[in-house]
C-alpha cells in the first residue's frame, strides 16, 4: 500500500457544524473525516486527517509529509489568506497539492479572494461543501495514479 494522503485542515474547521451553518452548513469535522477515508480506501489509499488551530504545527506535518505522505489535501482556513510560511513548506515539501475550501472563496469578502496555498497547489477545489474533499481525494488518486512507474 502506498503511503496516505495527508488532508490537512486549519483554524475554526473543528467548529463545523455548529459555525456559521448558513456558509459552512452543518457538517461537522468528523463527518468529513469519515468521507474522506471511505472515499481514500474506493482508491485503494489511506487518509491521515487532521485539522490544527496552529500554523506552527500545520507547517511541521507539512514538512514531513515530504516522507510520510503521497499527497496533501489542504483546507488552510483562514491561512489560506495570510500565511507565507504554509505556503513555503507546500513549495518545499515536493508533493502534489489539492486545495479545499468548503465555501466558495470568490463570491465571498474580498480579502478571502487571494490564497497563498493556490500558489504550491496543482487545483482548487471551492464551494462544494464536504463534497469538496472527496473530489480532492479522486484528484489526487488520479495524480498519484499517473505518476507511478510502469
Amino acid at each position: 500500500m502506498s503511503l496516505p494522503i495527508l488532508v490537512l485542515n486549519g483554524p475554526n474547521l473543528n467548529l463545523l457544524g455548529t459555525r456559521e451553518p448558513e456558509i459552512y452548513g452543518r457538517t461537522t469535522l468528523d463527518d468529513i473525516r469519515a468521507l474522506a477515508e471511505a472515499r481514500a480506501k474506493t482508491h485503494g489509499l489511506s487518509a491521515d486527517f487532521r485539522q490544527s488551530n496552529e500554523e506552527g504545527e500545520l507547517v511541521s506535518w507539512i514538512q514531513g509529509a515530504r516522507t510520510k505522505a503521497s499527497g496533501i489535501i489542504i483546507n488552510a482556513a483562514a491561512y489560506t489568506h495570510t500565511s507565507v510560511a504554509i505556503l513555503d513548506a507546500l513549495l518545499a515539501c515536493g508533493l502534489p497539492v489539492i486545495e479545499v475550501h468548503l465555501s466558495n472563496i470568490f463570491k465571498r469578502e474580498e480579502f478571502r479572494h487571494h490564497s497563498f496555498v493556490s500558489r504550491a497547489s496543482t487545483g482548487v477545489i471551492c464551494g462544494f461543501g464536504a463534497q469538496g474533499y472527496e473530489l480532492a481525494i479522486d484528484a489526487l488518486a488520479n495524480i498519484l495514479s499517473k505518476a507511478k512507474p510502469a
